[in-house]
């Protein structure tokens, strides 16, 4: 008697499990996919087409295809290189604009040097081998430092606007690799639950 309850307990739960998976398979297939969409979405795909099925203890259990897992860790392992070529390469340009930016306080330092010097000179000096005056002087150099001032601005604002692409991109790679860890340790936990209830099943039926 206790085992032909088994027995229908078993057929019960294949049943079960069938009847879901082929619903979740039909359901929403058109909005869903492993193979586009965010890898959000892909794990929603997962978790939706996943067979549910409630184990003899009466718990509720998925049962998530090895081929879907393997397809997932594919599409995330691509988004983290496309996330780590775009930090990269953003990283590239902020270290491109912090050479800029240094060249042009060394080129303004050595200018308000120049004017500094010129300061002590006489009215009349010469300039691009012109003699012009004192005035006139000042007025073209304190132009040009302006002009390097507005450059270094300009660069300094470019400067910001990478870095804090690199933080975000930074902050999303991270959120990414930590989402990542936690669906697969949770497929994994799932995937041995679902192993321990198939053998305990066994080893009753074998008993």
């Amino acid at each position: 008697m206790k085992f032909l309850i088994k027995v229908i307990v078993i057929l019960v739960v294949t049943f079960s499990f069938q009847t879901t998976f082929a619903q979740s398979d039909n359901d929403e297939e058109d909005k869903l996919s492993l193979k586009s969409g965010t890898i959000d979405s892909q794990f929603e795909y997962v978790f939706r087409k996943s067979g549910s099925f409630k184990g003899t203890n009466g718990q509720n259990y998925k049962a998530v295809k090895y081929a879907w897992l393997l397809t997932l860790k594919s599409n995330v392992l691509d988004s983290l290189k496309t996330t780590y070529t775009s930090l990269e390469n953003s990283e590239n340009v902020v270290g491109n604009q912090v050479k800029e930016i240094e060249d042009l306080k060394t080129k303004l330092a050595n200018t308000q040097s120049n004017l500094e010097q010129t300061d002590s000179e006489k009215n009349n000096m010469a300039l691009l081998g012109m003699e012009t005056s004192k005035t006139n002087y000042n007025v073209i150099m304190w132009s040009i430092i302006a002009a390097l001032l507005a450059l270094l601005l300009i660069f300094i604002y470019k400067f910001k606007g990478s870095n804090s692409s690199t933080r975000e991109a930074k902050h999303k790679l991270d959120e990414v690799e930590t989402e990542f860890e936690e669906h697969r340790r949770n497929a994994l936990e799932r995937e041995q639950k679902v192993r321990r209830q198939l053998q305990d099943e066994l080893n009753k039926h074998k008993s």
